[in-house]
């Protein structure tokens, strides 16, 4: 009933997953969420999302942003990043993952994709037939309040995480490291 919801795998941070194990998995391609699962909502890039993408193009994969965000703020956060991009894609739609496919130029079995709401980016890249990474929401230390959306979604976590057989799809691909 809720495998739709389910990640493949749920790790902390963009920065615990071995995009080099990826590529050797067969994967050649990334669909990244913008705001959450980056940077903080709203924020630009830093230096450490700059190096990261620079890490991930040099291994050879692929990157989209596919946001439900205009392009005046994807194009905001991507002024020192060179990735093709998709505003307002309405996810979890599946249209703006289909058209993720063909401006990367790579099958659903080649592509990842990588966010921080199960609502919308998993839910989506699952309906799309597509391998989804789940990453902790990016918060900023005085927020304590979050949405109902999230808490629906620390629901489904649990029902994940009790699920063997649905926890880890992807295989080993995270690293022990904290976010830069």
């Amino acid at each position: 009933m809720f495998r739709n919801y389910y990640p493949d795998i749920h790790v902390p941070s963009v920065f615990n997953i071995d995009y080099q194990k990826l590529y050797q998995k067969g994967y050649r391609g990334i669909i990244f969420d913008l705001d959450n699962t980056l940077v903080h909502h709203g924020d630009d890039s830093t230096p450490e999302i700059d190096a990261l993408f620079h890490t991930i193009h040099g291994i050879g994969l692929k990157t989209i942003i596919l946001s439900d965000n205009t392009e005046e703020r994807i194009l905001c956060f991507l002024k020192n990043i060179d990735s093709p991009y998709i505003s307002d894609a309405n996810k979890p739609d599946i249209q703006g993952y289909q058209k993720a496919l063909t401006i990367l130029g790579v099958s659903t079995e080649q592509v990842v994709c990588i966010g921080d709401q199960v609502f919308t980016d998993i839910y989506g890249a699952n309906c799309a037939g597509i391998s989804n990474i789940l990453v902790d929401f990016i918060r900023l230390s005085d927020e304590k309040r979050i949405g109902k959306k999230r808490w629906l979604e620390k629901l489904v976590l649990l029902l994940y995480k009790g699920s063997s057989r649905h926890t880890n799809r992807i295989g080993n691909i995270y690293i022990e490291k904290t976010e830069e």
